[in-house]
């Protein structure tokens, strides 16, 4: 890369980095739980559905309730444990959907959904990881009443982290679903796609979801030969991201591609196309003569493509 072209310094990942101790060993035990959420510091999120509630404040928006706060915002359904905060006890509340419709009235409160919270930045990056956290749990629980066994209603346990059915006693455990990011590259040049939720100028890495019984390489090789017709060799792992929308987890790859011939599948991209380093690192800074750009450094995607761009990939 052109020394014209310094990228400068690295932007933090959104939603990772946390500062939460999960405490795991507590969710069992529901008087020492008990006794955390009744403590003068412990302190919720509160989120419904989508939403995030949080207090206005004259600069970053503050995410975090004291329990009786949290409690008062209206009627709630499940509370999720979601670890210590030196050693304090944080918890995710979940709003019922007329609780939050009647906070959307008050000056004092913003209420908005994650995405735009994490790009915007309104809120210290602190916060991102145990609201990430709080959100998947609390849609977990709110699509994982019933038993998927026998149908009878299930209850929720140790903290949150499983719902129990009294009728047939399986239990139910949080679920976490794998999905491949991947930048399959040739030489000095990358492989980038569009989809069309993306915005109409904003190119990204493909992306795909892992299948039973299929190993991380596999799905890389998989997804970018279905989606544009690449055949891919060698796979390496760059790193990972929890995406909360609704509860995924990104694992960031580069690949080596073996072919350039592209076959877009239309149902899956709008389009895929070949760029050099030097014009990659122009939509990274935002300087692309056609405006072209890259996602924001929220997304796993934005650090990979800037990985290959800055010779950091294994496979560069």
């Amino acid at each position: 890369m052109s020394p014209s072209l310094d990228l400068g310094s690295k932007p933090r990942l959104g939603y990772t980095e946390s500062n939460i101790e999960r405490a795991a060993e507590l969710r069992g035990d529901a008087a020492a739980l008990a006794r955390l959420a009744g403590n003068s510091h412990a302190c919720a999120y509160a989120v419904g559905g989508e939403l995030v509630v949080m207090k206005q404040n004259s600069a970053l928006a503050d995410p975090l309730f004291e329990m009786a706060e949290a409690h008062a915002l209206g009627e709630t359904a499940e509370s999720v444990f979601l670890g210590l905060a030196d050693g304090a006890g944080r918890f995710g509340i979940g709003l019922a959907p007329a609780a939050v419709e009647a906070l959307k009235t008050r000056n004092d409160l913003i209420i908005t959904d994650l995405r735009s919270i994490a790009m915007k930045g309104l809120v210290a990056p602190e916060h991102l990881p145990p609201l990430a956290e709080a959100k998947a749990m609390l849609h977990w629980h709110a699509r994982h009443r019933f038993c998927s066994n026998c149908g009878a209603p299930s209850n929720l346990v140790d903290g949150g982290w499983k719902r129990q059915c009294a009728a047939c006693k399986v239990e139910h455990f949080p679920r976490t679903d794998p999905v491949v990011i991947m930048l399959a590259a040739a030489g000095n040049r990358c492989l980038l796609g569009r989809s069309g939720r993306f915005a109409a100028s904003m190119w990204s890495c493909l992306a795909g979801f892992v299948e039973p019984g299929e190993a991380i390489e596999d799905a890389v090789r998989r997804e970018t030969l279905e989606e544009a017709g690449i055949r891919c060799g060698r796979v390496t792992y760059f790193r990972s991201q929890p995406w909360p929308f609704p509860m995924s987890l990104m694992i960031g790859c580069h690949a080596e591609a073996l072919n350039t011939d592209i076959v877009v599948d239309r149902t899956e991209l709008e389009d895929a196309r070949w760029f050099d380093r030097e014009e990659v690192a122009l939509m990274l800074m935002r300087r692309h003569p056609d405006g072209l750009g890259t996602p924001p450094p929220v997304a796993i995607a934005h650090h990979i493509i800037r990985a290959w761009v800055e010779g950091e990939s294994a496979l560069s």
